[in-house]
């Protein structure tokens, strides 16, 4: 059952992390009912201006969230981001809240020792040789250990943040720095992983339900400096790289438990396939699914959540998404070009209205079908190319 909106019997829905991504959650959310109330640690976040009510706090500090949960008693937690005291969101689980899509699924998820230890050491996926370090002298040893190239990480960080690539002896100060200056809430390591040369990397959008597993068709996508700069639906894929692709999926998500949607990265390698990470709500290169689905990411987490029917996923067209990056930082902006990014056929611009821009942010996305993947993807990169952001 599902109550009326900022009565009594409502059901009501808090998202912590009101980016784009849980904008899209939110109005899925309302459409069906829902009273959603938005938390983030700055004001007007783009969730926030579709939500019932929000609120700024700081979500790394237990007390302040457990303190706004116990306030407005919600039905649902549904966390969006990292930075997020996921300890706190244990606790708040055992005084009965539920957190999608369970609490341990996000503590684990939200750093990527948590993740990569399940995933690697008990659950024996194949991944990437990694290493873990906690100050300067330890990931010099872990470079020279997994050897050049690598990839490196903090172990908590968002949109890439952090991200680089050692390929020699003089990349590893710089390394080192770059990913402690990216690391995102609590954590106070990073990551030191074999560089895999993969054919392509993908995500598989997994969706855990009342009724079982779905799998989305696989997404394609390029990433920028570790942050996703274009994807595209569905990815070619050889038959037995895809079902191996769904059985590491399945694998790591029902280890994790809980309803939800579930971004699972991966590396194909021929038909070898190594686990990369998972994110356990929707993903930014899903973006894709709001015009090449049946059903949206969104849609599917939101469904998963009330305990809904998630029918068979469609995949409707050949599609792709192209980012729209602020390239300066600015208080306020306009947004010029939609005449001419409108015009390209079969396209949909997405603005997600954030209240200001730093250089690379994510202010928009072009969404795109065509009769085949290069068409769509030529036709999105021309919309996203065409919107100019001007500070006012």
């Amino acid at each position: 059952m599902i109550g009326t909106p900022l009565k009594k019997h409502a059901s009501r829905l808090m998202i912590l992390g009101s980016g784009e991504l849980g904008k899209e959650v939110v109005i899925e959310a309302q459409r069906l009912g829902v009273e959603v109330v938005a938390v983030d640690r700055y004001r007007d976040a783009p969730a926030m201006q579709v939500a019932h009510r929000s609120h700024v706090i700081n979500m790394l500090d237990g007390e302040a969230l457990k303190d706004l949960v116990r306030r407005e008693r919600p039905t649902y937690i549904v966390p969006e981001i990292e930075a997020i005291n996921t300890v706190t969101l244990m606790e708040l689980e055992k005084e009965g809240f539920t957190v999608i899509p369970t609490a341990r699924a996000t503590n684990l998820t939200m750093n990527r020792e948590g993740i990569r230890r399940l995933a690697a050491e008990e659950l024996r996926l194949p991944t990437a040789a990694y290493r873990f370090a906690s100050d300067a002298a330890e990931f010099t040893a872990a470079v020279r250990e997994i050897g050049f190239p690598c990839v490196v990480k903090p172990t908590m960080s968002s949109s890439g943040k952090g991200q680089s690539v050692v390929r020699t002896e003089a990349d590893i100060e710089g390394a080192w720095d770059y990913a402690v200056k990216g690391t995102r809430g609590a954590a106070d390591k990073v990551i030191v992983e074999e560089f895999i040369p993969f054919d392509y990397e993908i995500t598989l959008l997994t969706v855990r339900y009342a009724g079982g597993t779905r799998f989305c068709p696989p997404i394609g996508h390029i990433q920028i400096k570790g942050d996703y700069h274009e994807s595209w639906q569905p990815m070619p894929m050889a038959p037995a790289a895809l079902a191996e692709a769904q059985r590491q999926a399945k694998v790591v998500t029902d280890s994790l438990g809980g309803y939800g949607i579930f971004g699972v990265e991966l590396f194909i390698k021929g038909d070898k396939v190594y686990f990369s990470e998972v994110s356990p709500r929707p993903h930014d290169t899903g973006m894709v699914t709001m015009v090449s689905q049946n059903l949206s990411e969104f849609e599917l987490h939101v469904r998963a959540i009330l305990g809904l029917p998630v029918p068979e996923v469609v995949n409707l067209a050949p599609a792709a998404s192209h980012v729209i990056l602020a390239e300066s930082a600015a208080e306020e902006v306009t947004f010029d070009g939609l005449t001419e990014a409108l015009q390209v056929p079969e396209t949909k611009l997405r603005l997600f209205g954030k209240p200001d821009t730093r250089p690379g942010r994510r202010m928009g996305v072009a969404l795109s079908l065509g009769r085949d993947l290069d068409e769509a993807r030529k036709r999105a990169g021309q919309a996203a190319g065409a919107v100019k952001i001007r500070e006012v």
